[in-house]
């Protein structure tokens, strides 16, 4: 047990020294894997070489050897709060305020930067181009972000959510794919990891689809029809496509009941009171691959995902997820409650973190590659998995904030059978039977 959490403290150390574990392994005449097992929190550090880390990283030893209780570490989440003109955003808000606090967070608000560039002067139709207008707000954003997240680790907070009004994925929205890829070139970036940044989506869908009677133009940024209005909230939903959590939240309901169910969503992702995770699946049909790729609201992704030497009564993996050389890395346990709910916890892995935990792999179970279809669906977020050694099938699967919740299987998708409950379609098993078929 790592009581003086000297595995993130050293891994954390090294990272602003830009030292890779071979660098540090050298200046402490010892070997790589030593300071890779310290990391992952399978070893410790002899006092020794304590007394050397110390003086590497100018650091004192009752600093370096601090207990976890006496330094808690924080839990930050950063949310993207986006929609179509007119969605409720501004409301929304004051409910998270509200609802969270309650629950014990410090809830910071990044707020809606078009908004303030716009009501401060500099406006898109006033720009030299559009890609002007966009790349400045991008830039500002980044700022922001990485400044409240600078912020938020000097609270002393052991539970913080940082809100964003508007991500930079909704850029996008406004200037179209290729524009949009080349500014994050400029900026080293690329859109998967920008896109992954952040912890959960929740898509307000506009008043303009469902609740045209409630749409208007109160805010001084918003000048669009109903019909520009609806338009856009498809492009923003589009635009957010392929990330692991994004949920739409639509008007299918009164507008308090929206933000109620809106709560609930935010919940689920923040674990409380539980972070549980109810999802049906589906096996289904080989789609229409083609057909899939040819759709503005479904984006492919690929993964690879490693199962890890668990208890028996939890599962762990880590996943490699993202697309054209571009990554993003996680690591997941589940624990099951009952068929359609189970406890999930996901943190995020740096590349080195990732490549660490592969050392831990169930060598009883194969590592799984396989596309992924994320498809955004009548204000639903579908999950479409094709694995390389079926022909004629393939698996989708839908999260839920309900487990009565209602859901409508895309009309080109077709359905063989449920499986929610069948073993021998969960990941888990479809690992073992990769590893057997490879003996």
């Amino acid at each position: 047990m790592d009581e003086y959490g000297l595995a993130d403290k050293i891994y954390e150390l090294r990272k602003k020294k830009n030292l890779t574990q071979e660098d540090l392994a050298i200046l402490l005449d010892i070997s790589d894997k030593s300071v890779s097992k310290w990391e992952n929190g399978t070893s410790k550090p002899t006092i020794e070489n304590l007394k050397k880390i110390s003086e590497i990283f100018d650091i004192s030893l009752d600093d370096l050897i601090e207990t976890k209780e006496e330094k808690k570490k924080q839990k930050i989440t950063k949310i993207v709060l986006t929609g179509g003109p007119c969605a409720g955003k501004t409301t929304a808000m004051n409910w998270i305020q509200n609802n969270f606090v309650k629950q014990g967070y410090k809830v910071l608000f990044i707020q809606e930067t078009a908004t303030e560039l716009i009501t401060g002067g500099f406006t898109p139709w006033e720009a030299r181009t559009n890609v002007d207008f966009q790349e400045i707000l991008i830039e500002l954003q980044l700022k922001k972000e990485r400044l409240f997240e600078e912020a938020a680790k000097k609270l002393p907070n052991d539970k913080i959510l940082i809100v964003c009004d508007r991500g930079i994925m909704d850029n996008k929205a406004y200037m179209g794919k290729k524009d949009f890829n080349n500014i994050l070139k400029k900026k080293g970036l690329n859109s998967v990891e920008i896109r992954d940044s952040y912890d959960a989506v929740f898509h307000l869908v506009t008043a303009a689809k469902g609740a045209k009677e409630y749409y208007n133009l109160d805010n001084e940024a918003r000048t669009e029809t109903i019909e520009e209005a609806a338009r856009l909230d498809d492009l923003l939903v589009s635009s957010w496509t392929g990330h692991p959590h994004l949920r739409i939240v639509d008007n299918s309901s009164n507008f308090e009941d929206k933000m109620k169910r809106l709560m609930r969503e935010i919940a689920a992702v923040l674990g409380e009171p539980n972070p549980y995770e109810i999802e049906r699946k589906f096996l289904i049909e080989m789609p229409d691959v083609s057909y899939l790729e040819s759709l503005p609201n479904c984006e492919k992704e690929k993964i690879v995902q490693t199962y890890l030497v668990s208890n028996e009564d939890e599962e762990v993996r880590i996943r490699q997820r993202g697309n054209n050389g571009s990554y993003t890395y996680s690591k997941t346990r589940k624990i099951t409650v009952n068929p359609l709910k189970r406890i999930e916890i996901e943190t995020r892995l740096s590349q080195e973190e990732y490549i660490n935990e592969l050392l831990n792999a169930d060598l009883t179970r194969g590592q799984i590659i396989k596309d992924r279809y994320c498809l955004s669906y009548k204000n639903q977020y579908f999950e479409i998995d094709i694995y390389p050694f079926w022909k004629d099938k393939a698996i989708a699967e839908i999260e839920l904030i309900s487990e009565d919740q209602k859901i409508e299987i895309p009309n080109f998708l077709n359905v063989i059978d449920e499986v929610t409950d069948n073993i021998d379609y969960k990941n888990s098993e479809i690992a073992r039977m990769i590893k057997k078929n490879r003996n």
